[in-house]
């Protein structure tokens, strides 16, 4: 693929509609200029909304969709309208080569059912898993997976994420070899399920791996910047992933009823605004928008269904940098390099 990535856009997904989703294309291709899209829904919507969009120009077209998937969709009821629907057809482009990625704010569930239906896994994989990056207190933020799409794993799809993982670390972090750990309720070797300890076998018996296994680490390590990929199931990471947003919302609501309780704490806050905006910042969630469904032959990117015009947009460039990276070739040479080492070893 050449640096000019086009991407497939549901532009009916998400909670904000699409007035919101078009500012967010807007936003990204100001600071990348060489993107450029389709938008998929209903046509007498986007139409005017794009026109006030002067920018867009002839970067983007319109494609129309006359079905929306909703919030409460269940996903089969998604797949059954998939050739109908916004989010379908915007699958369906990445699968038909149209587009070079796909990024929609709408169903995680049905997102996820459409595109492993239409895309299908990368061979060697056998679950495609949700991925994001987390704000750390290292140098660099860290990539965690599963977040949701699988509630059971046993240690073979446990070695697949960390395969995954380390694939998207290397392109965003730009490291060689990604610290890699597994989220366990200890760090010793003995703790956890039967499936953790397995899967940690697994990788410390794969040094051909482009990544280091480090180990367990516990979720109350996840910001220290420890790691640079963490490896869970999807039912502990949805978990540790709400849990550590919750906090971080409560941690908002704090500060905030502390500074307005009295005429002296907002005289602090006004000293103190530049850090609170640095902190503000930080747990921004639109600020690290764009979880990324790994393993699957094509790129799809799902984007907060509450996201901001810049959330959308940080979504869109997290999708133009893997299109770019071609994030699921990295994924099969890993594989393959794992499979060559077992057949050696085999031999």
């Amino acid at each position: 693929m050449s640096g000019a990535p086009h991407l497939a856009i549901d532009a009916m997904g998400g909670d904000t509609g699409p007035e919101t989703t078009v500012a967010g294309v807007a936003h990204a291709l100001r600071h990348d200029p060489a993107l450029s899209f389709t938008l998929f829904g209903d046509e007498a919507i986007l139409v005017p909304i794009v026109a006030r969009h002067r920018a867009l120009g002839d970067r983007v077209t319109i494609s129309h969709a006359p079905e929306i998937v909703s919030g409460e969709e269940k996903p089969s009821a998604a797949l059954r309208r998939a050739k109908k629907t916004s989010m379908g057809l915007a699958i369906a482009a990445v699968k038909d080569g149209a587009a070079d990625a796909a990024v929609s704010a709408g169903n995680t569930g049905a997102l996820m059912a459409t595109a492993k239906v239409a895309l299908r896994t990368i061979a060697g994989i056998d679950r495609p898993a949700l991925a994001a990056l987390l704000p750390t207190l290292g140098t660099h933020d860290l990539v965690m997976l599963d977040l949701g799409a699988n509630t059971e794993c046993d240690a073979r799809n446990l070695f697949q994420f960390a395969v995954m993982g380390a694939a998207y670390s290397r392109i965003v972090h730009e490291l060689a070899e990604p610290s890699v750990r597994l989220l366990n309720i200890g760090t010793e070797e003995m703790k956890g399920t039967d499936e953790v300890r397995e899967a940690a076998a697994l990788l410390r018996s794969a040094p051909h791996l482009p990544l280091r296994f480090d180990g367990f680490i516990e979720a109350n390590a996840l910001g220290r910047g420890e790691a640079d990929v963490i490896v869970s199931d999807g039912f502990s990471g949805n978990i540790a992933l709400k849990t550590a947003e919750g906090t971080a919302t409560f941690i908002g609501d704090l500060i905030r009823r502390a500074f307005t309780s009295s005429l002296r704490s907002k005289f602090g806050f006004l000293l103190s605004r530049p850090a609170i905006t640095l902190l503000r910042q930080g747990l921004d969630p639109n600020t690290r928008n764009g979880a990324v469904f790994l393993g699957l032959t094509g790129t799809v990117v799902k984007s907060h269904g509450s996201a901001s015009a810049v959330g959308f947009a940080n979504a869109i460039a997290v999708a133009a940098k893997l299109a770019r990276a071609r994030i699921t070739d990295r994924i099969a040479e890993d594989l393959a390099r794992t499979r060559g080492a077992t057949a050696e070893t085999v031999a």
